[in-house]
């Protein structure tokens, strides 16, 4: 079994999911602007609930996942970042990759915290598994989260279509 790590930065605690995470993460997922770009359509409680196991279950597999992300100063849960290997049916192929993700409160936006979150995961990953590309999807109207790859050194590889939105592929 692999160790979920807990990391903490300046401003937030990065670490794995408890159960009654559950709560404040299915409101996370129902909002119609924190899935406007991950589907476009808010998630019930039951595909929030398969989401996250997904989430947890990664950790088993694969030796990364997603953590639950905090604030430091509140103890709030804000959203989520991390890594997995969805198997997308998408060409370039994804798979073998950690791709690298990240969803946070619409409140916590503006104030350089998924950059804090995402580049906190990133070091994590490169330390575990410096040989494993880190890739990630984002959509072309997603600018806010194309900012945050961007000063990440994620760089575009390609375009194209997944689930019917026009996507970028990006690597670093």
């Amino acid at each position: 079994m692999h160790t979920v790590p807990t990391i903490e930065t300046e401003r937030l605690i990065l670490r794995p999911y408890r159960r009654d995470d559950f709560g404040p993460y299915s409101a996370l997922f129902a909002d119609a602007e924190v899935t406007r770009f991950i589907g476009g359509v808010p998630f019930s409680r039951e595909q929030a609930w398969t989401r996250f196991l997904r989430q947890v279950g990664m950790w088993h597999y694969f030796g990364f996942g997603f953590l639950a992300v905090l604030d430091r100063e509140t103890g709030q849960f804000i959203g989520e970042a991390g890594f997995h290997d969805l198997h997308r049916v998408i060409t370039p192929s994804l798979e073998g990759t950690m791709e690298t993700g990240w969803a946070l409160s619409p409140r916590s936006h503006g104030h350089g915290l998924a950059t804090e979150a995402v580049g906190a995961v990133l070091r994590w990953g490169d330390q575990q598994f410096p040989s494993l590309k880190k890739t990630c999807i984002i959509d072309t109207a997603n600018l806010a989260s194309l900012r945050v790859a961007s000063k990440l050194n994620f760089k575009e590889t390609r375009r194209t279509v997944y689930h019917g939105a026009q996507v970028i592929l990006l690597e670093r």
